[in-house]
C-alpha cells in the first residue's frame, strides 16, 4: 500500500511527445501556429508511460504510476482566485495581520489583477504570488505598528506598480476584494 506521486516540470518532455506524434517544430516547412506554451499544454495531455521512460525515469518507477495526469498553467483569473478565495488566501492573511495592529487592509480588484500579471510575466505561477505581495507590502508592514490604529489601508494598482505607497484612505473604493 504505497502511493507514488511524482511531480515537476519535466522540461523537454513535450519534445519527446512531439517526436512520437510526428510533429516538427523546426525547419522550412513547419506549421508552428501555436506558441510554445500552447504546444506544451496540448502535447503534455497526450503523454504516455513510454514517453516518461524515454524522458529518463526508470521503468520500475513508471510501472508504479497507474495514473498519469498533467496540469495546465494558471491564467490571470485563476491566480486572482488563489489570492482571494481559499481559507488561507494571501489577501485574508494580510487582513488578519492588519487586524493584529488594529488596522484594516483592502485590495482593489485592479491591484489583484496587477499582482497576477506580474506573476504571469515572471512565469512563477501561484508560487510567485507571495513574494510579489510581500514586496508590495514590505514598507507598510514595517511601519504599521507605529501608525495610528483604526485606519483602513487600500492597496491599488498604483501601489503594486510602485507608483505610490500604501496610504490610509477615508473614502471607500469600489470593487474591493
Amino acid at each position: 500500500n504505497i502511493l507514488f506521486i511524482c511531480g515537476g516540470t519535466f522540461v523537454g518532455l513535450e519534445d519527446i511527445i512531439g517526436r512520437r506524434l510526428g510533429k516538427k517544430s523546426i525547419g522550412f516547412n513547419q506549421t508552428a501556429t501555436l506558441n510554445r506554451e500552447e504546444r506544451c499544454s496540448s502535447y503534455l495531455s497526450k503523454v504516455t508511460s513510454e514517453d516518461i521512460n524515454h524522458f529518463g525515469l526508470i521503468p520500475e518507477l513508471v510501472g508504479r504510476l497507474p495514473v498519469i495526469s498533467t496540469l495546465a498553467p494558471l491564467d490571470e483569473a485563476a491566480l486572482i482566485r488563489v489570492m482571494s478565495e481559499p481559507k488561507n488566501a494571501l489577501v485574508k492573511q494580510y487582513k488578519r495581520l492588519f487586524q493584529m495592529e488594529d488596522a484594516d487592509v483592502e485590495f482593489t480588484e485592479s491591484a489583484l489583477v496587477a499582482i497576477a500579471r506580474k506573476a504571469l510575466e515572471k512565469k512563477t505561477g501561484a508560487r510567485g504570488l507571495r513574494s510579489i505581495v510581500e514586496n508590495v507590502m514590505l514598507d507598510i508592514m514595517y511601519e504599521l505598528p507605529d501608525l495610528p490604529a483604526g485606519e483602513v489601508y487600500h492597496v491599488t494598482e498604483d501601489v503594486v506598480e510602485g507608483r505610490t505607497t500604501v496610504l490610509p484612505m477615508k473614502e471607500p473604493l469600489t470593487k474591493i476584494a
